[in-house]
């Protein structure tokens, strides 16, 4: 089906995006409002981005009131700001230290760092190799476009970095398999967002971290989509009641500011001392204290709970469209507000088809749509996402027929 939103729009901007010719100028909760007046209710969130939906009047007063008084200084000085975040970071989840980044590629890459550094520290440089999953996704830095393993993503640039070992996601035997003496660890994502919604077997995560125990290698998370309280945990790491050694976060983590972060253990991290590892921007004023005032709301008393029940109700209300549309919907997949639905048509199509009832939601692989609502969302605008569903899905019947 062809997109005739997808025009070619002249633009000073490298073309490295098929962006859709819609154009939004403002948002509130759950809703974007486009340039011609049109209202679109937004279950991609700026693709897990907007945790907290457009303008969360709590991370505009953070904005304005931090704006206000000083924007950005060099991390040569000390900012209370970002160690604050820091501090409400390390108390709330098991890490000892956090070092900010802008964005997820930057996160997942100075965690890779982490891990090959802990293992030079230790008197091991030749451990350097970490266990990738098949279908992952890590960033399009070079070095995360080859932990990711997309041939897509690597063709042109030259030779791949070396380091990371791809192996079946969610194969415990094929992970001991592909240990060896160059083994620093296992990156992995809890749930592969952009692989196609993939929950991995149950039980996977905590073999993982029996099997990093008994080789003495370190767990690496990817919790850059999963994390920030998308599956009603603050992290997804925790339905698995397993701890990584070093994990990196970002999207949520700042409300649609550009804010990441990787975090680790004080064993993982004694090999980032002074001057192993820098960033410009990353862990200004601006940047964290919006980052504290996403956690105000995250954490506040039964936030959480509330996603988790979210998750469960949405979840069953997909369930029942699937039952109505079985020619459409072949799987619901995910945790949380972390969902996608694995599709008997192209999930372009039907991305388009969504947008044509006003509705945002996200390709992935594996022909998935991932929807991610903010998790403010109130349960009138998942029955009304649910009927704009329906109508996707009767617009596909008719294509199809």
């Amino acid at each position: 089906m062809p997109d005739p939103q997808h025009t070619a729009v002249p633009s000073s901007l490298l073309p490295t995006y098929a962006r859709a010719d819609v154009a939004f100028v403002r948002g509130e909760g759950a809703w974007l409002e486009a340039s011609d007046g049109a209202r679109y209710l937004d279950f991609g969130a700026g693709i897990a981005v907007c945790a907290l939906g457009h303008s969360h009047p709590k991370l505009v007063e953070a904005l304005t009131r931090q704006g206000e008084k000083l924007w950005h200084v060099s991390n040569l000085f000390r900012i209370p700001e970002a160690e604050a975040l820091g501090q409400r970071l390390t108390d709330a989840t098991f890490a000892d230290y956090v070092f900010f980044t802008n964005s997820g590629a930057e996160a997942v890459e100075g965690a890779i760092k982490t891990a090959r550094k802990y293992h030079a520290a230790s008197g091991h440089p030749e451990r350097f190799h970490l266990i990738t999953m098949e279908g992952a996704f890590h960033g399009r830095t070079l070095a995360t476009i080859a932990a990711g393993g997309n041939p897509k993503y690597i063709e042109g640039f030259g030779p791949k970095v070396e380091g990371f070992d791809p192996v079946p996601f969610g194969d415990i035997e094929a992970v001991k398999a592909a240990i060896g003496p160059q083994t620093a660890g296992v990156l992995v994502e809890p749930i592969q967002g952009e692989g196609g919604m993939r929950v991995p077997p149950h039980g996977f995560l905590r073999q993982l971290r029996e099997l990093c125990d008994e080789r003495g290698i370190l767990l690496v998370l990817d919790e850059v989509q999963s994390g920030m309280g998308r599956t009603g945990k603050l992290f997804a790491h925790e339905l698995s009641g397993v701890t990584p050694d070093i994990m990196a976060v970002a999207k949520g983590i700042g409300g649609g500011f550009p804010l990441g972060a990787f975090m680790a253990t004080k064993e993982a991290g004694k090999g980032m001392t002074v001057g192993t590892h820098g960033t410009t921007y990353g862990g200004n004023p601006l940047a964290t204290s919006i980052g504290s005032a996403v956690l105000d709301v995250i954490l506040a008393p039964g936030f959480l709970d509330a996603v988790a029940h979210k998750g469960i109700v949405f979840k069953q209300k997909l369930a029942a469209l699937k039952d109505q549309f079985p020619n459409i919907i072949a799987e619901i997949r995910g945790e949380g507000l972390l969902l996608g639905l694995r599709l008997n048509v192209p999930n372009t199509d039907f991305t388009l088809a969504a947008r044509s009832e006003k509705m945002i939601v996200i390709p992935a692989g594996e022909n998935v749509v991932r929807l991610l609502p903010p998790l403010i969302i109130e349960e009138a605008e998942m029955n009304e996402a649910i009927g704009r569903l329906e109508k996707t899905c009767m617009r596909m019947s008719g294509a199809s027929a």
